[in-house]
Protein backbone atom coordinates (compact mmCIF):
# COMPACT_ATOMS: atom_id res chain seq x y z
CA UNK A 1 0.00 0.00 0.00
CA UNK A 2 1.31 3.44 -0.96
CA UNK A 3 2.28 5.62 2.02
CA UNK A 4 1.61 9.33 1.63
CA UNK A 5 3.45 12.22 3.27
CA UNK A 6 1.62 14.55 5.65
CA UNK A 7 2.14 17.27 3.03
CA UNK A 8 1.63 16.02 -0.51
CA UNK A 9 3.09 17.23 -3.80
CA UNK A 10 1.15 16.00 -6.83
CA UNK A 11 2.83 17.22 -10.05
CA UNK A 12 0.52 17.79 -13.00
CA UNK A 13 1.73 16.23 -16.24
CA UNK A 14 -0.39 18.72 -18.21
CA UNK A 15 2.82 20.74 -18.59
CA UNK A 16 5.10 17.76 -19.22
CA UNK A 17 6.38 16.62 -22.62
CA UNK A 18 3.45 14.53 -23.84
CA UNK A 19 5.60 12.80 -26.46
CA UNK A 20 7.78 11.29 -23.74
CA UNK A 21 5.47 10.93 -20.74
CA UNK A 22 7.03 7.81 -19.26
CA UNK A 23 10.41 9.54 -18.96
CA UNK A 24 8.81 12.72 -17.63
CA UNK A 25 6.93 10.80 -14.93
CA UNK A 26 10.05 8.76 -14.07
CA UNK A 27 11.93 11.99 -13.31
CA UNK A 28 9.57 12.96 -10.51
CA UNK A 29 7.96 9.72 -9.32
CA UNK A 30 10.37 9.00 -6.46
CA UNK A 31 9.84 12.41 -4.86
CA UNK A 32 6.10 12.85 -5.54
CA UNK A 33 3.05 11.51 -3.73
CA UNK A 34 0.78 11.13 -6.74
CA UNK A 35 0.84 12.09 -10.40
CA UNK A 36 -1.92 14.59 -11.18
CA UNK A 37 -3.74 13.72 -14.40
CA UNK A 38 -5.95 16.50 -15.79
CA UNK A 39 -8.76 15.14 -17.94
CA UNK A 40 -10.65 17.72 -20.02
CA UNK A 41 -13.35 17.10 -22.61
CA UNK A 42 -13.63 20.52 -24.34
CA UNK A 43 -17.19 20.71 -22.98
CA UNK A 44 -16.99 21.33 -19.23
CA UNK A 45 -13.86 23.42 -19.88
CA UNK A 46 -12.65 24.93 -23.20
CA UNK A 47 -9.74 22.53 -23.64
CA UNK A 48 -9.20 18.84 -24.29
CA UNK A 49 -6.45 16.55 -23.00
CA UNK A 50 -6.34 12.75 -22.85
CA UNK A 51 -9.27 10.51 -23.69
CA UNK A 52 -10.01 7.51 -21.48
CA UNK A 53 -7.99 5.04 -23.58
CA UNK A 54 -4.86 7.21 -23.27
CA UNK A 55 -5.50 7.90 -19.59
CA UNK A 56 -5.95 4.19 -18.87
CA UNK A 57 -2.46 3.52 -20.26
CA UNK A 58 -0.95 6.31 -18.15
CA UNK A 59 -2.60 4.91 -15.01
CA UNK A 60 -1.50 1.35 -15.80
CA UNK A 61 2.12 2.35 -16.38
CA UNK A 62 2.52 4.95 -13.64
CA UNK A 63 4.91 3.79 -10.86
CA UNK A 64 2.97 5.75 -8.19
CA UNK A 65 -0.76 6.40 -7.72
CA UNK A 66 -2.55 8.65 -10.20
CA UNK A 67 -4.66 11.57 -9.01
CA UNK A 68 -7.29 11.88 -11.77
CA UNK A 69 -8.90 15.33 -11.92
CA UNK A 70 -11.97 15.07 -14.16
CA UNK A 71 -12.98 18.37 -15.75
CA UNK A 72 -15.68 16.75 -17.87
CA UNK A 73 -19.40 16.44 -18.41
CA UNK A 74 -21.11 13.10 -17.69
CA UNK A 75 -18.71 12.78 -14.77
CA UNK A 76 -20.96 10.52 -12.68
CA UNK A 77 -20.57 7.73 -15.24
CA UNK A 78 -17.02 8.32 -16.41
CA UNK A 79 -15.50 8.76 -12.93
CA UNK A 80 -16.19 5.12 -12.14
CA UNK A 81 -14.20 4.06 -15.21
CA UNK A 82 -11.15 5.83 -13.79
CA UNK A 83 -11.60 4.09 -10.44
CA UNK A 84 -11.90 0.72 -12.16
CA UNK A 85 -8.78 1.55 -14.20
CA UNK A 86 -6.82 1.83 -10.96
CA UNK A 87 -6.52 5.56 -10.29
CA UNK A 88 -5.53 6.08 -6.66
CA UNK A 89 -7.71 9.18 -6.38
CA UNK A 90 -10.57 10.37 -8.59
CA UNK A 91 -11.86 13.94 -8.27
CA UNK A 92 -15.17 15.07 -9.72
CA UNK A 93 -16.28 18.67 -10.20
CA UNK A 94 -19.37 19.30 -8.16
CA UNK A 95 -20.62 21.65 -10.91
CA UNK A 96 -20.77 18.74 -13.38
CA UNK A 97 -22.12 16.05 -11.06
CA UNK A 98 -25.80 15.10 -11.19
CA UNK A 99 -25.66 12.43 -8.45
CA UNK A 100 -22.61 13.45 -6.40
CA UNK A 101 -23.37 11.47 -3.25
CA UNK A 102 -23.82 8.21 -5.12
CA UNK A 103 -20.82 8.84 -7.36
CA UNK A 104 -18.51 9.61 -4.44
CA UNK A 105 -19.71 6.53 -2.56
CA UNK A 106 -19.18 4.35 -5.63
CA UNK A 107 -15.64 5.65 -6.10
CA UNK A 108 -14.79 4.61 -2.55
CA UNK A 109 -16.55 1.27 -3.00
CA UNK A 110 -14.38 0.52 -6.03
CA UNK A 111 -11.27 1.40 -4.03
CA UNK A 112 -10.28 4.91 -5.09
CA UNK A 113 -10.00 7.96 -2.88
CA UNK A 114 -12.98 10.21 -3.64
CA UNK A 115 -12.37 13.88 -4.36
CA UNK A 116 -14.70 16.85 -4.84
CA UNK A 117 -13.50 19.88 -6.80
CA UNK A 118 -14.82 23.44 -6.64
CA UNK A 119 -14.31 26.07 -9.34
CA UNK A 120 -13.33 29.56 -8.09
CA UNK A 121 -16.92 30.79 -8.25
CA UNK A 122 -18.35 27.82 -6.30
CA UNK A 123 -18.69 28.19 -2.53
CA UNK A 124 -17.96 25.39 -0.09
CA UNK A 125 -20.85 26.09 2.28
CA UNK A 126 -23.44 24.82 -0.22
CA UNK A 127 -21.72 21.42 -0.31
CA UNK A 128 -20.73 20.98 3.33
CA UNK A 129 -23.16 18.04 3.57
CA UNK A 130 -20.93 16.09 1.16
CA UNK A 131 -17.80 16.29 3.31
CA UNK A 132 -18.49 12.92 4.91
CA UNK A 133 -18.45 11.36 1.42
CA UNK A 134 -14.98 12.57 0.38
CA UNK A 135 -11.31 11.93 1.04
CA UNK A 136 -10.10 15.12 -0.65
CA UNK A 137 -11.45 18.60 -1.36
CA UNK A 138 -9.89 20.34 -4.36
CA UNK A 139 -10.10 24.12 -4.35
CA UNK A 140 -9.22 25.52 -7.75
CA UNK A 141 -6.89 28.52 -7.55
CA UNK A 142 -7.33 29.25 -11.28
CA UNK A 143 -10.25 28.81 -13.64
CA UNK A 144 -9.95 25.18 -14.80
CA UNK A 145 -8.94 24.50 -18.38
CA UNK A 146 -5.34 25.60 -18.92
CA UNK A 147 -1.98 25.32 -17.17
CA UNK A 148 0.30 28.26 -16.44
CA UNK A 149 -2.35 30.63 -15.04
CA UNK A 150 -1.83 33.11 -12.22
CA UNK A 151 -2.58 31.91 -8.69
CA UNK A 152 -5.80 33.38 -7.26
CA UNK A 153 -4.83 34.37 -3.71
CA UNK A 154 -8.43 35.38 -2.97
CA UNK A 155 -9.30 31.67 -2.93
CA UNK A 156 -7.42 31.33 0.38
CA UNK A 157 -10.52 32.48 2.23
CA UNK A 158 -12.31 29.42 0.79
CA UNK A 159 -9.42 27.22 1.95
CA UNK A 160 -9.71 28.64 5.48
CA UNK A 161 -13.49 28.17 5.55
CA UNK A 162 -13.08 24.60 4.29
CA UNK A 163 -10.54 23.83 7.00
CA UNK A 164 -13.06 24.91 9.64
CA UNK A 165 -15.94 22.95 8.07
CA UNK A 166 -13.81 19.81 7.73
CA UNK A 167 -12.86 19.90 11.39
CA UNK A 168 -11.21 16.64 12.48
CA UNK A 169 -12.25 14.65 9.40
CA UNK A 170 -9.18 13.11 7.65
CA UNK A 171 -9.83 15.02 4.43
CA UNK A 172 -6.97 16.37 2.31
CA UNK A 173 -7.31 19.97 1.12
CA UNK A 174 -5.77 20.29 -2.33
CA UNK A 175 -5.08 23.47 -4.28
CA UNK A 176 -4.55 23.46 -8.03
CA UNK A 177 -3.44 26.36 -10.20
CA UNK A 178 -0.44 28.65 -10.15
CA UNK A 179 1.33 26.76 -7.35
CA UNK A 180 4.99 27.82 -7.14
CA UNK A 181 7.71 28.35 -4.54
CA UNK A 182 6.05 31.67 -3.68
CA UNK A 183 2.40 30.69 -3.66
CA UNK A 184 2.72 27.31 -1.96
CA UNK A 185 3.54 29.15 1.26
CA UNK A 186 0.34 31.22 0.98
CA UNK A 187 -1.75 28.09 0.40
CA UNK A 188 -0.09 26.17 3.23
CA UNK A 189 -0.66 28.99 5.71
CA UNK A 190 -4.35 29.02 4.75
CA UNK A 191 -4.65 25.30 5.54
CA UNK A 192 -3.96 23.40 2.30
CA UNK A 193 -1.90 20.22 2.62
CA UNK A 194 -1.93 18.80 -0.93
CA UNK A 195 -0.49 20.80 -3.82
CA UNK A 196 -0.76 20.42 -7.59
CA UNK A 197 2.21 21.95 -9.40
CA UNK A 198 2.59 21.79 -13.16
CA UNK A 199 4.48 24.65 -14.76
CA UNK A 200 6.65 25.15 -11.67
CA UNK A 201 7.86 21.55 -11.86
CA UNK A 202 8.16 20.85 -15.56
CA UNK A 203 9.45 24.28 -16.60
CA UNK A 204 12.30 24.01 -14.10
CA UNK A 205 15.75 22.69 -15.12
CA UNK A 206 15.46 19.84 -12.58
CA UNK A 207 11.83 18.76 -12.02
CA UNK A 208 12.70 16.26 -9.26
CA UNK A 209 14.63 18.89 -7.33
CA UNK A 210 11.73 21.32 -7.70
CA UNK A 211 9.34 18.76 -6.16
CA UNK A 212 11.72 18.47 -3.19
CA UNK A 213 12.00 22.25 -2.91
CA UNK A 214 8.23 22.72 -2.97
CA UNK A 215 7.78 20.11 -0.24
CA UNK A 216 10.50 21.71 1.86
CA UNK A 217 8.97 25.17 1.40
CA UNK A 218 5.53 23.96 2.52
CA UNK A 219 7.01 21.97 5.41
CA UNK A 220 8.84 25.00 6.77
CA UNK A 221 5.59 26.69 7.74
Amino acid sequence: MHVYHDLRITPSILNADHTNLSAEIAKIAVDSDLIHLDIMDNLFVPNATWDFAAAEKIIANCPIPVDAHLMINDVDRIALDYAHAGAGSVTIHIEAAQTPTQTLRNLRKIGARAGMALKPGTDIESYADLLDEIDMLLIMTVEPGFGGQKFMADMMDKVRKSKVLIGDRPIWIQVDGGVSMETIAIAREAGADTFVAGSAVFNSPDPAEMVKMLRHRASDL
